[in-house]
């Protein structure tokens, strides 16, 4: 049986390789400061929540800062599986828990769940000790 022309178009052009990245293209940029700006906005909105006394405002508050937690979690998601490798857990053996910490602090249990300013804080705390790492193995 012939293949039909638009069926042997498509697999002409269809990739025979597959790479998987941050940004499905193997660019190699990587940057914990990304998740950094997204700590801040998610701060930023539990403070324009607390000086709110708009209901709707509050609302619109909670929803972002639920957003951006989530965009926390995924920065530091790519930075853990994608950028870190073996040598890095081996050289910084608190990293895993470090990140565990991290995405957590950005979850249900965080940033996500509550809108205390004092959880933001330690966000970014642990966001800036992965940073750290980060540019440490940058200069190796």
């Amino acid at each position: 049986m012939r293949k039909h022309f638009g069926a042997l178009l498509v697999e002409k052009f269809v990739p025979q390789i597959s790479a998987y990245a941050h940004c499905d293209l193997p660019c190699g940029v990587y940057d914990p400061a990304q998740a950094r700006l997204e700590a801040e906005s998610v701060k930023a909105s539990m403070e324009k929540f607390h000086a709110s006394a708009d209901a709707e405002f509050k609302a619109r508050a909670i929803a972002v800062k639920e957003e951006r937690s989530q965009l926390v979690k995924e920065h530091l998601w790519v930075l853990w599986t994608d950028y870190f490798k073996a040598p890095h857990f081996e050289k910084y053996p608190n990293l895993n828990d470090l990140f565990n910490q991290a995405t957590k602090l950005a979850g249900a249990g965080g940033t996500k769940g509550t809108v205390d300013v004092a959880v933001a804080d330690q966000l970014l705390g642990k966001i800036d000790e992965i940073a750290v790492i980060f540019w440490e193995t940058k200069k190796a």
